[in-house]
Parts: structure tokens; C-alpha cells; sequence
């Protein structure tokens, strides 16, 4: 099964309304935690729980939650989230059985993306 993507984007200014998690520093991957209801995110294509793979193009893998808030903040005119459902990814991945702080850590076929095996996260 391919990868499937789905391209958002929002016509700005900001405040665009939407919350991130995660981040290289976190060792979890970009994602979607919070939509503002009536906001923009709101009226497009985002879900909450998405993955986050690509802000304006560039891939988020090896950014740090604070690289990906100032990357999304510097966009003025329009912002272009690339991003993965969580629920399609859930068709291929296997549970990591190893949980910090009480938050399980799933990983994707031999990715895994818990700070016990620390590997670069590609989604």
C-alpha cells in the first residue's frame, strides 16, 4: 500500500487555528492535536491526530517543534501543510511496546519512534 498525502492549504494571515505535538526534540513525529472550531483549519481538509510531513514544502522530519512553529508563524500569505491521516497510517504500522510517561509509541514498519530505539522518523 503507497503512501497517501493530502495538501492543505490556508489562505492567510494567520491566526491559522490549529495546535502542533511533537517534533524531532520529542522524537514523535509532527502532528495535528487541536483544530479551532470555525477557524481555517477547520474549514479545510484537517483532522486532528494528522501528521504533519511537509510545511510549505519543506519535509518536517528532522525539524524540532520550535523549527516547525516558526516555519508555519513565518508564513504570511498562504500556508501548505502536507499531510498523512492518521487512520491510513494505522493500516501499516505495529505497536512499539515501550511507553514514556504513560503515551504509547507506535512505529511503522521498522521505523520505530520511541526514544528507547531514537531512529529518524520518515513518514
Amino acid at each position: 500500500m503507497g503512501e497517501q498525502y493530502c495538501i492543505v492549504t490556508l489562505n492567510g494571515p494567520g491566526p491559522w487555528g490549529f495546535r502542533l505535538q511533537g517534533g524531532k526534540d520529542f522524537n514523535m513525529p509532527l502532528t495535528i492535536s487541536r483544530i479551532t472550531p470555525g477557524s481555517k483549519a477547520a474549514q479545510s481538509q484537517m483532522n486532528q491526530g494528522d501528521l504533519v510531513v511537509a510545511i510549505d514544502g519543506v519535509n518536517t522530519d528532522s525539524m524540532t517543534h520550535l523549527e516547525a512553529q516558526n516555519k508555519i508563524k513565518s508564513a504570511s500569505y498562504n500556508l501548505s501543510l502536507t499531510l498523512q491521516n492518521l487512520i491510513i497510517l494505522f493500516l501499516n504500522i505495529t505497536v512499539c511496546h515501550v511507553n514514556l510517561e504513560g503515551q504509547p509509541f507506535y512505529s511503522k514498519k521498522d521505523k520505530p519512534l520511541c526514544k528507547k530505539h531514537a531512529h529518524a522518523i520518515n513518514v
